[in-house]
């Protein structure tokens, strides 16, 4: 007979604190969710009332200098940055067959026995750089995410190699390396939007700070009443995110556009060999909000069990945030102050998910 997990206390003692996760409710012979999972009724995801993101990826192999479609590829990556804030990328220089490795060992990782994966959870990790975990703020969050993850910090590969979980750190250190070039691409179009040259040390610093994730979502015996991720903005530079065949991501329009208008939920379904690419909250500050760091969202399925791998950039912990000079002077004024990028983090991860609400930290006059 499957445990009972009626009371929340007893879903947080074994889920959280004896670091079994998600995947080990559901390998105890849970028929129903706890209700330490079921959302509001306003927080859950109805599929069946969301748009499908209809564009095709943007290819980046004409970025090329030489293409002659160059110019409107850049057009497409400022496009999607100012409006969704969301797009994906084909031939994009990551290797297909890593791709598809990083998948594997994502679900290789999650089927190791608990107590192998547990010797990582945040109160007893031996190295701060490597975390495992479950849900995003479990002290803080209404209801928890159904989620278990194992976050990264890349400092060097030394470090990497020494402190990384074993069956993983390969595949992530080949899948970050073969990955930062696309990002250095797409930061010199974004920037070079505002006249910063391709070779400003800016761009270096925008991306001085890598987090790589493994998220696991298992089948979820009832889909409609949880979510895999709430409601949230990324709060770094760009993320590049590699789906699974599954899908569950839904994003969240800021305004009107071609395919759906303000407050609908666009799917962006999983297209073979590609990337998603997002802009995260200190895009959307330096480009005094002309950028979206849009707000997203997973769902959970019954069905199978789902992986999706991210590479967070954002800047050094010391470095000054501020919106770009020329885009103020150009708008006449600042929406956002002056911080350092340390502080804002503290608040980030200090409260649990709540739509865009992070960016009220930096905001002169938040809605």
């Amino acid at each position: 007979m499957a445990p009972s997990f009626e009371d929340g206390n007893s879903v947080f003692e074994f889920v959280v604190r004896r670091g079994n996760g998600v995947k080990g409710l559901v390998d105890s012979g849970l028929s129903k969710v706890p209700e330490a999972y079921v959302q509001p009724p306003k927080e859950r995801i109805d599929k069946e009332n969301t748009v499908k993101h209809g564009l095709p990826p943007i290819d980046l192999s004409k970025l090329d200098g030489f293409s002659p479609d160059h110019d409107e590829v850049v057009d497409q990556i400022v496009k999607a940055a100012e409006t969704l804030g969301f797009f994906q990328v084909v031939n994009h220089g990551v290797p297909l067959h890593l791709l598809e490795s990083l998948k594997d060992t994502a679900h290789y990782f999650f089927s190791l026995p608990p107590q192998r994966k547990a010797v990582y959870r945040s109160d007893v990790s031996p190295s701060p750089l490597v975390k495992y975990g479950t849900s995003f703020m479990p002290e803080k969050e209404k209801a928890l995410e159904w989620k278990d993850y194992i976050l990264m910090q890349y400092t060097n590969d030394d470090e990497a190699l020494q402190h990384w979980p074993q069956e993983i750190k390969g595949v992530l250190l080949e899948y970050l390396r073969s990955s930062i070039g696309m990002v250095k691409k797409l930061l010199q179009v974004l920037l070079g939007n505002f006249g910063i040259k391709p070779d400003d040390p800016m761009i270096d610093v925008l991306i001085g700070k890598k987090m790589l994730s493994m998220n696991f979502y298992p089948a979820c015996p009832n889909p409609d009443l949880t979510v895999g991720v709430g409601r949230h903005s990324d709060m770094g530079t760009l993320t590049v995110l590699l789906q699974d065949g599954i899908g569950g991501l839904y994003v969240k329009m800021e305004q009107d556009i071609d395919y759906g208008k303000k407050g609908d939920w666009i799917e962006i379904p999983p297209t073979p060999n590609a990337l998603v690419i997002n802009v995260g909250d200190m895009l959307q500050i330096l480009s005094n909000g002309k950028y979206k760091s849009a707000e997203h969202r997973v769902r959970t399925t019954s069905t199978s069990s789902r992986v999706s791998i991210p590479i967070f950039t954002m800047p050094r912990e010391t470095t000054k945030i501020v919106p770009l000079p020329q885009v103020v002077e150009k708008d006449g004024t600042a929406l956002y102050r002056e911080f350092v990028l340390i502080d804002y983090m503290k608040n980030f991860f200090g409260n649990a998910h709540e739509g865009k609400k992070s960016l009220d930290f930096a905001q002169i006059n938040p809605t």
